[in-house]
This record gives C-alpha cells, sequence and structure tokens, in this order.
C-alpha cells in the first residue's frame, strides 16, 4: 500500500512539474495584466482579441506556418527516400549511411547553425529565405528519416518482390506496396519535422534574413528588450492556442491509430 501512495505521489509531482507551468500560462492568457507576476482584477479574452488584431504577430506565425510546411514537406521526401534507399543497400553502405544520418541529431545545434551560415555565405546565399528554409531542412531530414527506417524494417521483405513477380515495375511498387505500408511512419516523421521547425532558435537566428521573424525569434526579440512591448501580453494567448492545438493533433494521431489497430485485429 506504501510503495503504491508513493507511486501515485512520484507520477502526480512529475505531471504537476511539467505542466503546472503551462497550466499557469493559459491561466494568465485570460488575465489582462500587462505582465506575468501581478494578478490584475480584469479577466477576458482581450489578449486574444489583441493577438489576432496584431498585424505584426499575425505575419510572424503567417512566417512561421509556411516555413514549417515547406521544410518538413521537403525534409518528408528526403528523409523517405533517404531511408528506403539505405533499407535496400548493402550492409556496409547501410551502416555508413545510418551513422552520418544520427549524426546531426547528436550534434550541438549550435554547430549545425554556424556551419550552415557559412556553407550559404560561400555560395553567395547569404542569410536569406533560401538559407533559412535550407537550415530547417538540415535540421529536420535526419528525424524524419528515423521515423520511416522502423516501419522499412518491420515490413515483409517479401512484398516488394511480390509485386514485382506479378508484373508491377519498380516504381509501380514502390508507391503501391513500399509506401502505403511505411505511410504511418512518414506522417509521424511529417508532424516531429512540423515541430522541430515551429520552435527552433538557434539555427533561424544564424540563418534568416534581418527582416524575417519566426515565433522564437519574435518572442525571443521581444522579451530581450524587457518585455514592456505593447504586443508582449498578447504572446501569452499565442502560447496557450500552440499548445492547445498541438494537444488536439496529439489526440487525433492517438485515436486514428488506435482506430487502424482495431481494424487490423478485425482482419485477422
Amino acid at each position: 500500500m506504501v510503495k503504491k501512495i508513493i507511486k501515485i505521489a512520484y507520477i502526480v509531482l512529475a505531471l504537476a512539474f511539467i505542466y503546472a507551468p503551462i497550466i499557469l500560462l493559459t491561466i494568465y492568457s485570460f488575465n489582462l495584466s500587462p505582465s506575468i507576476g501581478i494578478w490584475s482584477k480584469e479577466w477576458g479574452f482581450g489578449l486574444y482579441k489583441q493577438l489576432f488584431t496584431d498585424d505584426s504577430i499575425m505575419q510572424t506565425v503567417l512566417n512561421t506556418v509556411v516555413l514549417a510546411l515547406l521544410a518538413s514537406v521537403c525534409s518528408t521526401i528526403l528523409g523517405t527516400i533517404g531511408a528506403i534507399g539505405t533499407f535496400y543497400s548493402k550492409r556496409r553502405v547501410k551502416g555508413a549511411l545510418n551513422a552520418l544520418t544520427q549524426i546531426p541529431v547528436i550534434n550541438a545545434e549550435i554547430v549545425t547553425a554556424i556551419s550552415i551560415a557559412l556553407v550559404c555565405t560561400m555560395f553567395s546565399f547569404g542569410r536569406t529565405y533560401a538559407s533559412l528554409l535550407i537550415g530547417h531542412i538540415v535540421l529536420c531530414f535526419p528525424f524524419v528519416y528515423l521515423s520511416v527506417l522502423p516501419k522499412l524494417k518491420q515490413l515483409d521483405g517479401n512484398l516488394y518482390e511480390a509485386a514485382l513477380d506479378l508484373g508491377a515495375s519498380p516504381t509501380k511498387a514502390l508507391f503501391k506496396v513500399i509506401i502505403p505500408e511505411i505511410l504511418p511512419g512518414i506522417f509521424s516523421g511529417f508532424m516531429l519535422a512540423v515541430t522541430l521547425s515551429l520552435d527552433d532558435y538557434i539555427v533561424t537566428t544564424f540563418t534568416r534574413p534581418p527582416t524575417f521573424d519566426t515565433i522564437s525569434t519574435y518572442v525571443f526579440d521581444a522579451y530581450a528588450k524587457g518585455g514592456k512591448g505593447s504586443s508582449v501580453p498578447a504572446l501569452r494567448a499565442l502560447s496557450t492556442l500552440i499548445f492547445v492545438l498541438m494537444v488536439l493533433i496529439l489526440v487525433i494521431q492517438n485515436v486514428a491509430a488506435s482506430r487502424r489497430a482495431k481494424r487490423n485485429e478485425n482482419k485477422r
């Protein structure tokens, strides 16, 4: 009984440590106080109204979403192609490619950011939208690769050979047999790439054009100035909306995965 109470208490404390700041931020998004730490007697949706009427924040959100989608689509295509190519390579080549792909994952992000900035400068890209997009693709690509590869390992190796024996071309077998089977891994990699791109700060700072802002750089710049800007309180509402959106996506993804699992069990 004592052990059970200790386990429950440990879980509650761990969850409180993780989610208490987010819950507090959500509460503050409905409080009209100009700064966190000072409660106001006024409550309501004023910060959310301010958020959607602030042109600079809305432009920043649009910049971030478009960049995240572009980088994620490119990373998903490259990561999927890389995972399939690596999986069907010879053993030595496969080992070398796996090791090379994992280096950006364990490498310090600041090293990746400076390296990309230097390479883009050498090729006359400078700090442009192209260098920013390349930086995000380099950041996200390995995570897509690592999401797709396990699905390929779970794949029945005879399916591809059977498709070829039945008259399908290699391209048709790829799109009709391989990709449908690894689609959950591709989708997971895409969502992971979107998440990484949305909240990246270091790579963005070293590769973005001077006049281009994403949510991470906008928030940092706002609070670096002492958090006294007129748009700073609205960032609490923005953070809350991002958190709620991520929770909804996670719930939908889990429900869809659960339904797929039930369908597979019924087929068996």
